[in-house]
């Protein structure tokens, strides 16, 4: 996000937004009725570095004696999707909440350690999961989790690097659907994605892949092209997605993040294969003034707490 063209965008409409500095003191910076952050590597690199965790250590200090400050989004409910463990086990619980709805997610597997590989061949086929695979870092955020690789056998299960997911790959036409949540709003783009790949495993090596290079509204991969002449799928249901935000909304205590969504070209059900931090909105109309109307929403129900301000910080 640009901040400085998101504070012009406030300022215009009675809003002033103040950039945070973490390293300095954050009481002299403030009073803040919104703080709208993306702590996201701070979170990551405080598992194992002391100055982030100083520093992460002191916002939330900040934050735990000022109550009346809105945080967009909680540090706990970020933290659940920065684990890919925590987030599939929401994900996966939505084929029960959303079943009129023809709303799933692909079976996946848990692989913590390397021990887990003695047996992983089992569990697999124990848990339906089914080749390809696609696995994906336990980390949800920063560059390593981009990197993500397509299994075809049982005996390139040799290829995993735990701590990570193994999830079954879905046929779905190329197609990645990205759904933004802003609050109460949403907003789908579509994106390139990977191509058709026959089902049950074969003798193929290993695909090694970044999914940013795969997936970013300007890539062009091989990975991408379809091989067969494919009728194109029917978009999402609207009405679908709507359900999903309402129920991830409720699920994750959170307002800003983005959901990827697929469908599957046998089934045409709609497919939630991740779930993302606070994402970079590309493509999405008018960002600021839905990104705005938020806050501001969340400020109207915090009217009855006495006046404050209206000032944000980033």
């Amino acid at each position: 996000m640009n901040l400085d063209a998101f504070a012009h965008f406030c300022a215009v409409h009675g809003v002033e937004v103040v950039e945070i500095d973490l390293t300095q003191p954050l009481i002299p910076q403030g009073p803040f009725s919104v703080i709208v952050h993306k702590l996201s590597d701070l979170i990551v690199e405080a598992e194992h570095d002391s100055q982030s965790q100083q520093l992460l250590a002191n916002f939330q200090s900040y934050v735990s004696t000022h109550p009346d400050t809105i945080l967009l989004d909680p540090l706990p409910a970020m933290s659940q999707l920065l684990d890919r463990f925590a987030s599939y086990r929401i994900m996966s619980k939505l084929h029960n909440s959303l079943r009129d709805w023809r709303i799933c997610s692909p079976p996946y597997l848990e692989v913590q350690t390397d021990s887990d590989l003695i047996s992983i061949n089992q569990t697999v086929t124990a848990q339906d999961l089914s080749f390809p695979l696609i696995c994906k870092t336990r980390v949800a955020h920063g560059s390593v989790s981009h990197e993500m690789s397509l299994i075809f056998s049982a005996s390139s299960l040799v290829d995993v690097r735990p701590p990570c997911v193994l999830q079954s790959f879905v046929n779905h036409g190329a197609v990645l659907h990205k759904v933004f949540v802003i609050g109460d709003k949403h907003f789908c783009v579509e994106r390139p994605s990977l191509k058709n790949f026959p089902s049950g495993p074969c003798d193929r090596k290993t695909i090694f892949f970044n999914s940013h290079h795969v997936s970013k509204p300007e890539s062009s991969s091989d990975l991408t092209a379809l091989d067969e002449q494919m009728p194109c799928l029917p978009p999402p249901s609207s009405q679908a997605v709507a359900a999903l935000v309402r129920e991830l909304r409720v699920q994750l205590g959170m307002a800003l993040f983005g959901v990827d969504v697929i469908i599957n070209i046998h089934t045409h059900t709609l497919t939630v294969i991740d779930i993302n931090i606070f994402p970079g909105y590309e493509g999405v109309p008018q960002f600021f003034s839905s990104l705005l109307g938020h806050i501001k929403s969340v400020l109207d129900t915090q009217m009855s707490a006495g006046p404050r301000g209206p000032c944000a910080g980033l």
